[in-house]
């Protein structure tokens, strides 16, 4: 039996051997076609070879009361903490598919007993029954038709695909925290300016009052003048509700409970120089860009899984073991192999086989199309925040200006008043008009500082930053 064994034993090895250099079915992965433009639209610049997004966030962002909720958030943020779980769920799949083409041994063993009535001529007897066994058993697919390292193919590409989701979730919530960090600074100014304007209004008013108790006006511009004030009160109300509901936004990104957030200040924030780089970088730079491309891939390998399946599964098999048996007194034993090459195939589906292929194929097309969405979104987004940048700044001159020219105005319309040359309408009007300019200049000092922080995210920003160890670095 030893001889026969190990000659099988030869045999199926050599099969192994011939087998497993058998082809992978489907088509190779090959990235489709996508053409580019040579420059961004809004543009103004020529293309550089470095870019805003080559910089990591504690180099985009100078403020050191944002490095440090930035850096708060990248450790403690659950969005974070999902996208790694999910990375890791993907990681166990594919040691699950990974595992298909490795040899599979599996034990048996069992002992037992009974008692059964032996029936004689004269006379039945009890007699005890005890079994014992002991079988190792082996199973092996062989990849002829490279099903297995296809599924292993498409697995791995959902490992990689979910790494670049993740980065992708760590540049939302850099950006994020920024946006709502430079948006806390905004409402601060507009805070600061309504109550400036409550201050004055309230000195208009007791200016209208005095002339009025004095017999030199009417009644009239003194009430103006009260519901003008009461109106900014109710503004600067409003403004430190828009305050505090934005810290407590912050805190979930920060992965804190509601609290307070120190920060610095509008007027100390500075607009980063943003070059561009290359058109065609966005490719490889931008997450969601890398993480469609790797859904194509694993899209691509389904297909070989599907072609595969079309084809029978070869496997060898083997067991081995042995099984005692006792009958009353009596002791007997012995031993058990088998081997084999087993041959397993589709005949007959009904179809079944060639809609799940059909249906890959169209998963596929399914994937290019939101690859190609992908990177036109991508393009959208960056024009978006170049157009934010040109208009804003050419806004906020024109706004400087009016401003100077409204202090002017208001600074002339109270003299006038006080030589009796002009009406408590001129200066309520004067008033008026300062007070929500220099708000809407505070808009706009924020809008820009949130322009750049989006041109950093549609750019892929902190793209050489590849695990989450390297976003939580932070030079102190």
């Amino acid at each position: 039996m030893t001889s026969t064994w190990r000659m099988l034993l030869t045999a199926m090895t050599a099969t192994t051997v011939s087998l497993s250099a058998g082809c992978t079915m489907g088509p190779d992965y090959a990235r489709p076609q996508v053409q580019v433009p040579s420059q961004f639209r809004a543009q103004v610049t020529p293309a550089e070879a470095s870019s805003y997004a080559d910089l990591p966030w504690w180099s985009a962002f100078q403020d050191p009361a944002l490095q440090r909720l930035i850096s708060e958030a990248v450790g403690a943020n659950y969005d974070v903490q999902i996208a790694a779980a999910r990375i890791e769920q993907a990681r166990a799949n594919l040691g699950v598919v990974r595992s298909q083409a490795m040899p599979q041994l599996d034990y048996n063993t069992g002992v037992g007993g009974q008692r059964t009535i032996v029936q004689g001529l004269d006379s039945a007897d009890d007699v005890d029954v005890g079994t014992a066994s002991a079988v190792l058993e082996a199973a092996w697919e062989l990849d002829v038709w490279g099903r297995i390292r296809r599924a292993t193919e498409a697995a791995s590409a959902n490992v990689f695909a979910e790494e670049e989701v993740q980065r992708g979730v760590m540049l939302t919530l850099v950006t994020d925290v920024a946006i709502g960090y430079f948006r806390l600074l905004q409402l601060d100014r507009e805070l600061a300016v309504a109550d400036e304007s409550s201050r004055t209004y309230r000195g208009t008013y007791d200016l209208f009052n005095l002339r009025y108790e004095a017999g030199r006006d009417s009644n009239l511009p003194v009430q103006r003048a009260q519901a003008i004030y009461n109106a900014s009160l109710a503004r600067s109300a409003d403004i430190k509700r828009q305050i505090e509901q934005q810290e407590n936004a912050l805190c979930i990104l920060l992965g804190s409970y509601p609290r307070p957030i120190v920060r610095g200040s509008l007027a100390d924030q500075t607009i980063p120089a943003t070059p561009l780089g290359s058109t065609s970088d966005i490719l490889q730079r931008r997450p969601d860009i890398r993480a469609a491309e790797q859904e194509m891939v694993a899209a691509n390998a389904e297909i070989g899984v599907a072609i595969a399946n079309f084809f029978p599964r070869i496997g060898l098999s083997a067991l081995v073991g042995g099984q005692g048996l006792r009958i009353g007194d009596d002791n007997s034993s012995f031993g058990l192999w088998s081997a084999g090459l087993g041959v397993a195939g589709p005949i007959f589906n009904g179809g079944r086989l060639q809609s799940i292929y059909e249906g890959r194929k169209a998963f596929w097309d399914e994937r290019v199309a939101q690859y190609r969405k992908t990177v036109l979104i991508a393009f959208s987004e960056t024009s978006d925040a170049l157009v934010a940048q040109q208009r804003l700044a050419a806004q906020r001159e024109a706004l400087q200006a009016q401003i100077k020219n409204l202090k002017e105005s208001n600074d002339l319309a109270l003299t006038r008043y006080d030589g009796g040359r002009a009406s408590y309408f001129e200066v309520l009007e004067a008033q008026q008009q300062l007070y929500p300019a220099e708000g809407e200049l505070a808009q706009i000092q924020g809008a820009q500082l949130i322009a750049s922080v989006n041109l950093y995210k549609a750019l892929g920003g902190g793209w050489r930053q590849q695990t989450v160890a390297d976003w939580k670095h932070q030079t102190q």
